[in-house]
């Protein structure tokens, strides 16, 4: 952490961000996938001790505008860790990650209030290292898994990890292979994270943990050299069966595309479906078979993975 003034950056600063997939399945809080959708923000520090925000896009109406929108909160507390504060801050967001539907539209504000802040200061990458933006991220979302993903594109496996007696946040990259794609499908509804975990249980049967640790290390394999792993390593005993009546439709969804052999999941804590393949030669074939499959009142979304994460 700076212990001198920083030096701020008069020119305007700009990020992108791409949504990001948790779990993918098995791999519950702790797998995570960054999708070729992205969020854009730009900011400037401000002589004035004012908050000028403007939003536009996904979700525009319903946040804050003013130090409480939390790509704001986010860079504040970036500047806060590099060393000092800005007086003022101008931000334009332009959002296209939906909010509220499992795709991490709150990690992507996180990640790029963070790089923004490091952005405008001079040394920031210097000041604040990718490894200490996981921190922070990790501090202001609550969990790595999305935040990792965010920051580092790909996939990643995140963690929680004790350091000096604190529990922060640790992440892995992990190659995704070549062919692999998603297609997305979005509900109309939304449903926040909260609500979702409150229908977890507070333990589950030994047999579906053993059988969820296996598919969930089938599952690293399968994104980095066997694809055709799949509909396998995605298969999931911990989470989505017990959060079923919080997306019935979703869930429904789910068990017809797995049903016809394809690898499709809850995306994050919902409602968004997320379904992974590797077409091949026949992948126009798969695509419209998998688009096919959507019900009423689902969009269907064709994206490829994001390489590369926030920048």
């Amino acid at each position: 952490m700076a212990a001198s003034r920083l030096t701020f950056k008069a020119q305007l600063a700009q990020v992108s961000v791409p949504a990001t997939s948790a779990n993918l399945g098995s791999g519950f809080d702790a797998f995570g996938l960054a999708l070729d959708l992205r969020d854009r923000y730009a900011a400037q520090v401000l002589d004035e001790a004012i908050f000028d925000v403007d939003v536009s896009g996904e979700g525009a109406e319903e946040v804050k505008r003013d130090k409480n929108h939390l790509v704001i909160k986010s860079m504040l507390r970036g500047f806060e860790f590099m060393g000092q504060k800005p007086r003022g801050l101008a931000l334009r967001a332009l959002n296209v990650t939906p909010h509220g539907k499992g795709l991490g539209s709150s990690a992507s504000a996180i990640v790029g209030g963070l790089a923004l802040a490091r952005e405008l200061v001079l040394g920031g990458e210097q000041l604040m290292s990718l490894e200490e933006m996981l921190l922070l991220a990790t501090e202001l979302e609550g969990h790595p898994d999305n935040v990792a993903a965010a920051i580092h594109g790909g996939a990643t496996i995140a963690w929680m990890e004790d350091i000096y007696g604190v529990k922060t946040g640790r992440a892995v990259s992990i190659p995704v292979h070549h062919e692999i794609k998603a297609i997305l499908f979005i509900p109309e509804h939304s449903l926040s994270t909260a609500k979702a975990r409150k229908l977890l249980p507070e333990t589950v049967p030994h047999r579906d943990a053993v059988l969820n640790s296996s598919h969930a290390a089938l599952l690293s394999v399968a994104l980095a050299t066997r694809p055709d792993l799949l509909l396998t390593a995605t298969e999931d005993f911990l989470h989505q069966s017990y959060r079923r009546e919080a997306y019935p439709k979703s869930m429904a969804l789910v068990d017809k595309l797995r049903a016809a052999g394809h690898a499709a999941t809850i995306s994050g804590a919902g409602p968004s479906v997320l379904v992974l393949h590797a077409g091949g030669d026949n992948e126009s074939v798969a695509i419209k078979a998998i688009k096919e499959s959507a019900d009423a009142g689902f969009t269907a979304t064709q994206l490829a993975i994001s390489r590369s994460g926030v920048e």
